[in-house]
């Protein structure tokens, strides 16, 4: 991997190596890691829902990983999620209040992702002439 494509592609493979553990734990067991405990079958199948639609994000990201055909639909979804997940959180901290650490330590981590990924798309990505 040349050190432009590590500069494109890093917080894609950051993003993955967090987002796909971080699902399978809201899937099936969030209490390990956050104070969540599910009590119904509706909240387990909210979660396992969000689970795949953290797995289908990553699946693309992969795709922009290995196929230079894919990377700019991959990096434009990664902000896109990114910056939802954040502004989620930043909305619930304004109307809810604080989260635990590790949700705030989640939203500066999502905004800096989301960043990087604009940075990345404005000025990293080869543009077509």
């Amino acid at each position: 991997m040349s050190r432009q494509d590590f500069i494109i592609k890093i917080h894609l493979i950051i993003s993955v190596l967090i987002v796909v553990p971080v699902a399978f734990i809201y899937g099936f067991k969030p209490s390990v890691e956050f104070d969540i405990y599910l009590g119904t079958t509706d909240e387990q199948n909210f979660f396992k829902a969000v689970m795949g639609l953290y797995i289908g994000f990553s699946i693309l990201w992969i795709f922009g990983i290995f196929q230079a055909k894919h990377l700019k639909t991959a990096l434009i979804s990664n902000v896109i999620f990114m910056f939802s997940l954040a502004s989620g959180r930043i909305l619930s901290l304004l109307i809810d209040g604080m989260p635990s650490k590790i949700y705030v330590f989640g939203v500066v981590g999502e905004l800096i992702f989301g960043f990087y990924g604009l940075w990345v798309l404005n000025s990293k990505y080869p543009k077509k002439s």
